[in-house]
């Protein structure tokens, strides 16, 4: 009743021909059907989606939606009900909607043959004999000083090894305080989800890594670097894939349905790139990672965190188990259902 009687929100349904949603995988059955109720209720229409054409984007194996179990161990088991429904692709509305399903087979990030059929088998559970053997020949201890970024499951392991490499630089630190504009609730929305922290505290020789795509393709969101100048409104970074690059400050915002900024973080566009949880990772394409698979908890965490980079080289590991790499056949059927069409 909210959204029918949101004037913006209505005019703006009524007026719009098609829908893009991106991260389909991480939107549950509850919020797909309703968004489509919505839209059906305030175009006046009986058709799924009140007639929009709905374009939705994403894998579903990757992370999937956040439930009242996520974080915990029970995220990998089966309770003896069976599972409930927490894919979109498992909602009535998704069978209404009459889906036309294009399967896009190319992984753009992997730039090797091997690497990329190695992912495919981890991304459906499938680890043959060979893939078997290449994870094994990736499993190592983690070099000291590791120059790349280490992946985990959970943020306190992420916050305690990159405070700790901080503190081991001699170098003064700065803090860069983001500084928030706009609507209380959206800038409370952008302390919790936007990629920066409240507080920036940087040193120079700090690993840092950039948090989005620069306009002119300096760096993209994941690019690697090491800080060798600070300043209050500028940062020189040398990436680890080669070159030196000045920061300035940016802003992130969170929009309305018009597209204006109800509220905006601003800060240099880096974290500390030591650690990152796999969450955080995902969309990310990084130089050289070492991932932590002790502590995956949930499906889609392992394909996630060995899929952010380019080369197998350019990845090794530990707590390498038959756990890590539980898909959940929910997702494997759907697929198959999929390809058999």
């Amino acid at each position: 009743e909210r959204a029918k009687s949101h004037y913006g929100i209505a005019r703006r349904l009524r007026e719009t021909e098609t829908i893009l949603i991106d991260e389909i995988s991480m939107i549950g059955p509850i919020e797909l059907a309703t968004a489509e109720r919505i839209a059906r209720v305030v175009r006046k229409s009986p058709a799924p989606w009140g007639g929009l054409r709905v374009i939705a984007v994403g894998d579903f194996a990757q992370l999937p939606p956040v439930t009242k179990n996520t974080g915990t161990s029970e995220s990998l088991r089966t309770s003896e009900k069976g599972p409930e429904a927490r894919f979109a692709f498992e909602s009535q509305v998704w069978r209404d909607s009459g889906f036309h399903v294009a399967y896009l087979q190319t992984l753009v990030r992997a730039q090797e043959d091997t690497f990329s059929r190695l992912l495919q088998s981890i991304r459906f559970g499938n680890i043959e004999e060979d893939s078997a053997e290449l994870l094994k020949e990736r499993v190592q201890r983690v070099q000291e000083p590791f120059q790349g970024t280490r992946l985990f499951a959970r943020r306190a392991q992420v916050e305690q090894l990159n405070l700790g490499r901080l503190q081991e630089i001699g170098s003064p630190a700065m803090d860069f305080p983001t500084v928030y504009m706009g609507n209380a609730r959206a800038v409370d929305d952008l302390k919790r989800n936007a990629p920066i922290p409240e507080v920036l505290i940087l040193k120079e020789g700090a690993l840092v890594m950039f948090r989005q795509n620069d306009p002119d393709r300096r760096w993209v969101n994941g690019t690697q670097g090491t800080i060798t100048k600070l300043g209050k409104v500028q940062i020189e970074v040398e990436l680890l894939n080669g070159g030196r690059v000045k920061v300035q400050p940016v802003p992130f915002h969170v929009l309305d349905g018009e597209g204006e900024p109800l509220a905006t973080a601003t800060n240099f566009p880096l974290n500390l790139a030591w650690a990152s949880t796999i969450h955080k990772a995902q969309g990310a394409t990084l130089d050289r990672v070492h991932v932590d698979l002790t502590g995956v908890w949930e499906h889609g965490q392992t394909y996630v965190a060995l899929s952010r980079v380019r080369r197998l080289d350019d990845l090794t590991m530990q707590g390498l188990s038959y756990r890590s790499f539980v898909v959940d056949p929910r997702v494997v059927d759907y697929y198959n259902q999929q390809n058999s069409q």
